[in-house]
């Protein structure tokens, strides 16, 4: 079965509709699942490159400091230990992977329930696209206001240069191509305005 999803141009007036499958527009919410997706996404994005050198790992240290006996001293086998200065860490961190399994049977079953639960409660808006000349963020702001959405994720069905730097200095406006959204930008914005093609090709892309 297919929903209808209203389509309005930039000033707000509905000029039509696009027809969008219920199994990605209209499923129930599964707060579980996408907790765990946006978890997994996050949790992919950190970088984990910290690292220290161990005592194995500092270059030197090939003598022993002083000689086994009768120094008075403690027995010292490299300078590279890590109660000298100069030496080695004694827990030293390593890089690390904080990647999390997601399969894609997962991932797009969340896509499906944040766009459901955006379209449910009236926050995903479809418009027939975006009329801008030049790059001009006035008129970009001026759009998103006819449109009730001043802080909102822009979705396009491709690249637009003159949208994406119109908003580049609008601090609560990102805007992405369809291929592009992520579990993490569709639920970080209030509202989310996509392109009647985007709208097309993200049903199509999660059939």
């Amino acid at each position: 079965m297919s929903i209808q999803l209203k389509v309005n141009s930039v000033s707000g007036s509905e000029v039509g509709n696009v027809d969008v499958s219920d199994v990605n527009f209209g499923v129930d919410f599964n707060e579980a699942l996408i907790h765990q997706v946006v978890v997994a996404y996050q949790a992919g994005g950190r970088s984990g490159t910290r690292a220290q050198k161990n005592r194995s790992e500092v270059s030197g240290g090939g003598a022993k400091p002083w000689r086994q006996k009768g120094t008075g001293r403690a027995r010292a086998g490299t300078i590279r230990s890590p109660i000298f200065r100069g030496g080695g860490q004694t827990f030293a961190s390593s890089t690390q992977n904080f990647e999390q399994k997601v399969n894609k049977k997962m991932y797009r079953a969340a896509i499906r329930s944040i766009l459901s639960e955006l379209n449910r409660q009236e926050r995903l808006i479809v418009v027939d696209g975006f009329a801008l000349d030049a790059p001009k963020t006035r008129d970009l702001l001026g759009q998103l206001d006819g449109l009730g959405a001043p802080e909102a994720l822009v979705v396009l069905s491709g690249s637009d240069h003159n949208v994406e730097l119109s908003a580049r200095n609008l601090k609560y406006v990102s805007v992405c191509s369809n291929s592009e959204i992520n579990p993490v930008n569709l639920i970080s914005h209030e509202k989310v305005i996509m392109t009647a093609d985007a709208a097309k090709k993200i049903d199509e892309a999660l059939r």
